[in-house]
């Protein structure tokens, strides 16, 4: 990474230390990230657990790329790795695939985050147990004892669980809100405005997953559907065609917000990227790089259900020019303020693509009289490099995974009878206030395959 800040190298969650004005400069922004750690315990009930592997590896994935302390996990044992989330044959390599560090005794002082039946917890530290069954998932303060079955049922909740931990503990250790570590927090997939704790939900076990979609965009958004449908029980992925399309490629940024994305991976063309990755987990790829826009058209021959992952107002809004029986459009939000937040919106609706996104203008994300512009500025870079700077959002990829896995519900819910939503509106902090529309939901008929039954842990 070079040593001059450019739009093209900036961690975006340091640029929140920017925008907030907490920081003074970009060193100082990093310097904070390099002070937040994770310790993550995990019990010996992981060696024979998918969901607690699928846990402990999005988590990592997760918070080393925002915690720059490091993420340490305590007690892997010496057992195989049963998730396609990593290619390290074993655990403890996947773990350090994809960004932890195992170790076989606590680090000291840090945060604790615990998996399963983990022994020999530190006290006298914050910590929190992810828990999860059903489609629900979250995460509580380990005090308050809050622990759900922890079942094999379905991966995307040990998803949600390791996405709202990050998610607290990044709050708790840049002190920006008076209940982390205080609160349990957490999400229902199969009824989103429902409380996570609800246990009368009729959720259904999955049997079906959806089997031709599109992707349009992979940077934090698209790597983050990559990333759930991966986790998804397919029997023979080869029977899953995806078409992935983005114009654009790898930057150190890209590092700090995306899921697939390592350093070793910067200047490839995103979509080459993600296609070998998940390629090698047996999907069949197809990419398009073209920017998407009105004039983009689909043939009656390629997938027509669309999950979208831009930020660009103006390919929103061609959306649903492109002929897609089913477009799942998901948006996150932007500076220092809105940044935890995240939308669905899916077409068609009551409303169109376009009466939504049209003639709608992204404002800067930072304040170029704040002390960090003003010091960049003295330091010679000119108004170009300062405004491009200023227009890249703050960027976590916590908040990303979370509307990843709420899209990739959206058809899962609709494969299994389940309610159809509009629009979905929330915040990773608030996931007790979720605004949604449901409408009637037409019967699925883009494309499924039968699911592998997800046997229980031994």
């Amino acid at each position: 990474m070079s040593n001059e800040i450019s739009a093209e190298n900036l961690h975006r969650t340091a640029k929140y230390f920017m925008d907030s004005g907490r920081a003074d400069t970009y060193a100082a922004a990093l310097t904070m990230l390099e002070g937040f750690s994770l310790a993550v315990h995990v019990g010996a009930d992981i060696e024979t657990s998918r969901a607690k592997q699928v846990a402990v590896l999005t988590l990592v994935n997760l918070a080393h790329r925002t915690l720059l302390g490091g993420v340490t996990v305590v007690g892997v044992p010496d057992c195989q790795s049963l998730t396609a989330l990593a290619q390290a044959s074993k655990l403890r390599d996947a773990v350090a695939e994809l960004g932890g560090r195992c170790s076989d005794t606590s680090p000291g002082n840090l945060p604790v985050a615990v998996i399963g039946n983990a022994l020999s917890v530190p006290t006298g530290v914050p910590a929190w147990r992810m828990t999860w069954e059903g489609w629900r998932g979250g995460v509580a303060p380990l005090q308050h004892g809050v622990s759900l079955a922890d079942d094999e049922n379905f991966a995307l909740a040990p998803m949600v669980a390791a996405a709202c931990c990050v998610g607290e503990v990044f709050s708790y250790l840049a002190d920006d809100h008076p209940m982390a570590g205080h609160r349990a927090t957490g999400l229902s997939l199969w009824r989103p405005e429902a409380s996570w704790h609800d246990v009368d939900l009729d959720e259904p076990v999955i049997e079906f997953l959806p089997s031709r979609l599109w992707l349009i965009g992979l940077g934090n958004l698209g790597q983050a559907f990559c990333w759930a449908l991966a986790a998804l029980p397919y029997a023979n992925p080869y029977e899953v065609e995806l078409m992935l399309q983005d114009f654009d490629t790898l930057a150190d940024s890209n590092v700090s917000t995306s899921l697939l994305t390592f350093p070793a991976t910067v200047g490839q063309k995103k979509t080459r990227m993600a296609a070998a990755w998940l390629e090698t987990r047996g999907f069949k790829v197809v990419i398009e790089e073209r920017r998407f826009g009105a004039w983009t058209g689909r043939d009656a021959s390629e997938p027509g259900v669309a999950f979208c992952g831009v930020d660009n107002a103006l390919a929103r809004s061609a959306l649903e020019d492109a002929l897609f029986d089913l477009v799942v459009e998901a948006g996150l939000g932007a500076g220092p303020d809105g940044f935890r937040g995240l939308s669905l919106h899916t077409f068609p609706a009551s409303r169109s693509a376009r009466s939504i996104w049209s003639g709608v203008n992204v404002p800067a994300s930072g304040d170029l009289h704040l002390p960090a512009y003003a010091t960049m500025a003295a330091d010679g870079m000119d108004e170009c490099g300062l405004a491009t700077l200023a227009s890249r959002t703050v960027g976590v990829p916590f908040v990303g995974l979370l509307a990843a896995v709420l899209a990739v519900s959206e058809l899962l819910r609709r494969l299994h009878g389940g309610s159809a939503y509009e629009l979905l509106a929330t915040a990773s902090d608030s996931l007790d206030d979720v605004a949604t529309i449901i409408m009637p939901a037409p019967v699925y008929s883009h494309g499924h395959v039968s699911a592998l039954p997800m046997a229980p842990a031994r």
